[in-house]
């Protein structure tokens, strides 16, 4: 009897693998679990990145703004699988919503906690505004033709022009980074400071390309951070 019925299981157990599409596993409790072997592309879901006014965007505390759909486009090499738009960061507004990924606006978080704040000292708490002249946008590097996609196109870069404080006073990058004032000097101890939170760091004299911001993006390099 003991050899038939192992042939009646053995059956059985085919069939319910093949009923389902798949190779089936035993879940935690011991029965049948999801199907294996199922490819789904990850998007990072909208709520795991948080749609949060209060400041817990990405899972950090200080990032506001929102989660929203990824980014496609028919450019090969631009798009954002998990994009967010970030509007605030550690109380400061942008002057225009960033669209990013989600380590980029983290990177931007520590970079204004750990670089910019303490390089401005005393005008640290005056600050009421990042101005951004550029973010996400599908383009090359550089805007040259036939050159490789801009981090800009990948959602990972941010750029950033000047510095606003409460009572109007603009820190700019093109008037600002060559003056031996404290503005100057916090300029260039910032963007000094911003290699290693981001993996590109450009600004004045990098490249002739960057003379009135700063450029700031997570690509990976083999050498390690680059730093212009």
């Amino acid at each position: 009897m003991l050899k038939p019925l192992v042939a009646i299981l053995a059956t059985v157990t085919a069939l319910s693998a093949c009923s389902g599409g798949g190779v089936r596993a035993p879940d935690e409790r011991g029965g049948v679990g999801r199907l294996l072997g199922r490819v789904i592309p990850f998007t990072g879901d909208i709520a795991s990145r948080g749609n949060s006014s209060a400041g817990n965007l990405c899972g950090v505390a200080g990032l506001q703004g929102a989660a929203i759909a990824p980014i496609t486009s028919a450019t090969n090499g631009c798009g954002v699988a998990a994009p967010v738009q970030v509007t605030h960061v550690d109380g400061i507004k942008l002057s225009q919503p960033a669209t990013l990924d989600c380590p980029t606006a983290t990177a931007l978080h520590r970079w204004v906690t750990q670089a910019m704040r303490p390089a401005l000292g005393r005008d640290s708490a005056a600050v009421t505004e990042l101005r951004v002249p550029a973010h996400y946008v599908c383009r090359t590097r550089n805007h040259r033709p036939g050159a490789r996609i801009s981090e800009h196109g990948k959602g990972r870069a941010i750029d950033i022009s000047a510095i606003i404080l409460n009572d109007g006073t603009a820190i700019t990058v093109q008037d600002d980074w060559s003056r031996q004032s404290r503005h100057g000097r916090a300029l260039r101890q910032m963007h000094t400071k911003a290699c290693g939170i981001f993996g590109t760091t450009l600004g004045p004299g990098s490249d002739g390309m960057h003379e009135n911001h700063f450029h700031y993006d997570t690509a990976a390099h083999r050498g390690g951070s680059y730093c212009g």
